[in-house]
């Protein structure tokens, strides 16, 4: 067995692990942060979520999104990856706006994916670059439809599955599934990586 040794990718702390016949067969991967990060994450009770936000969510958030660093995409790819593995349904992240894309450079939902090697499709394109979270409830709820189908998408009789990162109010997530139901989705599910 191979012994490798990285660093936690929140706090640097030095991590040891062993590559074993076991994890190569059964899809585990190396931890990518210690225990003492990990423990500062809250699961979620939902089954539509992963975590709730707390603090240690948050600043994990505003490390990968807004400070770019798509190595952190790592972190929860062990649990991703047991939560799709097995999925039927087709998955499709939420989609950013190009312009917000080209401005973070990645998109987050996509690396995510990517990351715990879940096969996707992206059939969805925002049509707005406001973010949800510059928004009051109210604001939110009344918002008007902030996706379109791509024009060669066919979604009908087909069953899909929304992936985002965090939900909130669940506008963005319900916008989409709108979308695909209208254009003839069978049925259209969601689950996040984060409740808040």
């Amino acid at each position: 067995m191979n012994k490798i040794e990285s660093n936690c990718l929140i706090c640097s702390q030095l991590l040891k692990s062993t590559i074993s016949w076991k994890m190569l067969l059964t899809k585990r991967y190396s931890p990518t942060i210690c225990a003492s990060c990990a423990a500062r994450f809250e699961h979620s009770q939902s089954a539509t979520a992963l975590y709730q936000y707390n603090e240690a969510m948050k600043d994990y958030l505003h490390q990968f999104k807004f400070l770019q660093d798509v190595a952190l995409a790592k972190v929860f790819r062990q649990d991703l990856y047991a939560r799709f593995n097995k999925e039927k349904a087709i998955i499709l992240p939420i989609p950013m706006h190009p312009f917000k894309q080209q401005e973070r450079t990645f998109s987050h939902t996509d690396e995510l994916l990517k990351a715990a090697h879940i096969p996707y499709i992206q059939l969805l394109e925002k049509t707005t670059t406001e973010t949800q979270s510059s928004k009051n409830r109210e604001q939110r709820i009344h918002v008007a439809s902030l996706f379109r189908l791509k024009t060669d998408a066919n979604v009908e009789h087909k069953d899909y599955l929304l992936f985002d990162d965090i939900k909130t109010t669940g506008t963005t997530l319900q916008h989409a599934a709108d979308i695909l139901l209208q254009a003839g989705a069978k049925n259209v599910q969601y689950f996040t990586l984060i409740e808040g």
